[in-house]
């Protein structure tokens, strides 16, 4: 990691705007941001904001839903944490907290407009971003995005053919939440995850 990545980081995670200066309800426990950043690493996952499990091991996907992305991607865990490979930096930094029915909040407002272009900016190698979710999608697809994140996901042969730099490709979320949106829609599984894992394979050499 270059000195100016580390230092960012470094400001990253001694981050307490959602807690000194909240856009809305302030984050309801300390600040722990999570995030693996790189300025070698060529694919960029772009994820939502850490759950429980991640905000408890401060490592990111250290859940279910990482097994299922990892799987996705046809990486090992080696792989995955490898900085050099992956750059993990999710459009929230910090567990949000859940609602009452026990499901986890949207990302923190205030993360990806003080702290993702900087991060962006100093990561110029990346030429894949895996835009995982709704929010990710908005912030690094703009007017690429299709309505729902269901078409967003369905029409990524569209988005890959923009040929923009860096190339993006819309996932889902790979919550266990999702896995009736799975059984829906078959092709994710057999269109789209070829596709991603050789252009994940290509970039790992």
């Amino acid at each position: 990691m270059s000195e100016g990545l580390e230092h960012l980081v470094a400001r990253v995670c001694a981050c307490r705007i959602c807690v000194e200066t909240p856009r809305g309800k302030p984050l309801p426990h300390e600040p722990r941001p999570v995030l693996q950043a790189s300025t070698q690493a060529r694919v960029l996952v772009a994820s939502q904001a850490p759950g429980t499990k991640v905000h408890l091991s401060g490592r990111p996907f250290t859940d279910a839903s990482g097994d299922r992305l990892r799987s996705w991607l046809g990486v090992t865990s080696e792989e995955f944490y490898d900085a050099k490979k992956f750059a993990i930096v999710p459009m929230g930094f910090c567990f949000p907290g859940q609602d009452a029915k026990g499901s986890d909040l949207p990302p923190r407002r205030e993360c990806a407009p003080t702290w993702r272009s900087q991060l962006m900016a100093a990561m110029p190698q990346i030429d894949l971003v895996l835009t995982i979710g709704m929010y990710a999608q908005e912030w690094h697809m703009g007017e690429k995005r299709h309505g729902s994140l269901s078409e967003t996901v369905a029409n990524w042969r569209a988005a890959w053919a923009s040929e923009a730099s860096p190339r993006v490709l819309p996932l889902p979320h790979p919550s266990w939440r999702n896995t009736a949106w799975l059984k829906r829609n078959p092709w994710f599984e057999t269109d789209l995850l070829p596709f991603l894992k050789r252009e994940i394979r290509h970039r790992l050499g």
